[in-house]
């Protein structure tokens, strides 16, 4: 049985979903009442500038991931060993897993969009060719400090998050480190820092009042590496604002446990490039 994965937030484009909304006009007509507006639209709209807004983009991408995967399903029929998703596209995998119906977790989703979206004025960078440690000992000793690790995504792709101005300045120290690229991302908050406490706590408020059941199928965790324990699940995805993303971690596990085949069940292909060099 494969892996599926489930890419997050960065993975949406401007016609992401085109060919799916008429595949699922239940889901489609049920998504709108929820966000009291057209996902197709959102999604296929000229130009993509609600996609590039975080409250729009996470109800989004997780529509289209739950989609792309239904559609999947319904053509191949083959379980999930096991379900993982990056950042937003943990959501995803949580709704494989049995964890809520569509419209929950499209609900939960949305106040999590907005609540990420309204904790602006952060920004992140993507770091390459650095280790993991060495990032994270540049970090803590940038000139201002107010950086942190937010993605660890490779053994040698990390994304930092801080205030705009620390990450904007902190391009020069960390080439001066040795990375081989610093790249600033197209994004308004400095998400999985602790920057986003008071969305964490906010949102932890929505996660309690939530219908969530109990896993059906193993989703590895976003915050730990490991797998999600049900009785933690809403505490782990309270905290996951503001903790790093430990893909790597999350699929190494997933390697030493025999896993060789991963799905990656999106708008488009982000999260398998970085699970073959982890692999590799």
């Amino acid at each position: 049985m494969p892996v599926f994965v489930f890419p997050g937030q960065g993975s949406q484009f401007p016609g992401m979903g085109k060919g799916l909304f008429d595949e699922f006009p239940d889901l489609v007509r049920e998504a709108d009442a929820v966000l009291g507006y057209s996902v197709r639209d959102v999604c296929t709209e000229a130009g993509g500038a609600r996609l590039a807004m975080t409250r729009y983009a996470q109800p989004a991408i997780y529509t289209v991931n739950v989609l792309t995967y239904l559609r999947f399903q319904r053509k191949a029929v083959l379980p999930p060993s096991y379900l993982l998703g990056h950042s937003l596209g943990e959501y995803c995998a949580l709704f494989a897993a049995g964890a809520f119906d569509f419209a929950t977790g499209l609900e939960i989703v949305a106040r999590r969009g907005e609540l990420m979206g309204d904790a602006g004025g952060g920004a992140m960078a993507a770091v390459v060719g650095l280790t993991a440690e060495r990032i994270e000992a540049t970090a803590a000793d940038s000139p201002g400090g107010g950086i942190w690790v937010a993605n660890l995504n490779t053994p040698d792709q990390v994304v930092i998050s801080g205030s705009a101005e620390h990450i904007r300045s902190a391009r020069d120290h960390f080439l001066a480190a040795g990375a081989a690229r610093y790249v600033v991302l197209p994004v308004s908050g400095a998400f999985h820092s602790p920057l986003m406490a008071a969305a964490r706590t906010r949102f932890a408020e929505v996660l309690a009042a939530a219908p969530i059941r109990d896993l059906r199928i193993p989703v590895v965790a976003n915050l730990t590496g490991e797998l999600h324990a049900d009785a933690g699940l809403r505490a782990s995805l309270a905290a996951q604002i503001c903790a790093p993303v430990r893909w790597a971690d999350s699929i190494r596990l997933l390697l030493r446990r025999g896993e060789t085949r991963f799905i990656e069940t999106g708008a488009r292909r982000v999260l398998t490039p970085m699970i073959e060099k982890i692999a590799a």
